[in-house]
């Protein structure tokens, strides 16, 4: 989330204007609060359903008026109505070149497969789990003895490049007047 709002200067078509977290204690939101960046939390604990949950997350966010939605670190799964309501607008990363290794422990499933390289994928939000389109991917090798940790620590300095820049990009081509 840092280097996303940080990237969001300049001649960036984006800016960011919320940062909302479903975790009082995310560290995110200070950080986000330091940059001018208003924050709100939505506490999945407080609510019995993913819809009433979901309900509450879109009044958060309509108050804000994103035109794109960034998931960073956001470890829920969204229900079909949710993602069609920002279908074609949310982003996500994920710690794997998919459409390998949906879901979690990644790193360790790349590992024990006897993978050469990992890395992690841009991908829109869609009702499918990791399943929507992917935007891009970087890749980093597997090294002999490499730990699922080790592995993570470099799969994430790519993260930390490559969401910014897909992020650049999508919202680019967003911004153009559509012809005709």
């Amino acid at each position: 989330m840092v280097r996303l709002v940080d990237s969001m200067t300049g001649d960036h078509p984006a800016r960011p204007v919320l940062v909302l977290s479903n975790r009082p204690d995310a560290g995110g939101l200070a950080k986000a609060a330091e940059r001018g960046v208003p924050t709100a939390v939505v506490d999945h604990r407080a609510f019995t359903s993913r819809e009433t949950f979901e309900a509450a997350l879109s009044r958060a966010l309509d108050g804000a008026r994103p035109d794109i939605l960034c998931l960073a670190g956001f470890m829920r799964i969204l229900t079909p109505g949710f993602t069609r309501a920002w279908d074609g607008r949310m982003l996500n990363i994920h710690p794997s070149l998919l459409p390998k290794y949906k879901g979690l422990d990644t790193h360790r499933r790349a590992i024990d497969a006897g993978d050469r390289c990992a890395g992690c994928s841009v991908h829109l939000v869609t009702a499918d789990l990791d399943g929507g389109p992917v935007l891009g991917q970087a890749e980093v090798p597997i090294n002999p003895g490499d730990t699922a940790e080790t592995l993570a620590a470099r799969v994430l300095v790519e993260e930390h490049a490559l969401y910014p820049s897909v992020l650049r990009r999508f919202a680019e081509t967003r911004a153009r007047p559509s012809a005709g």
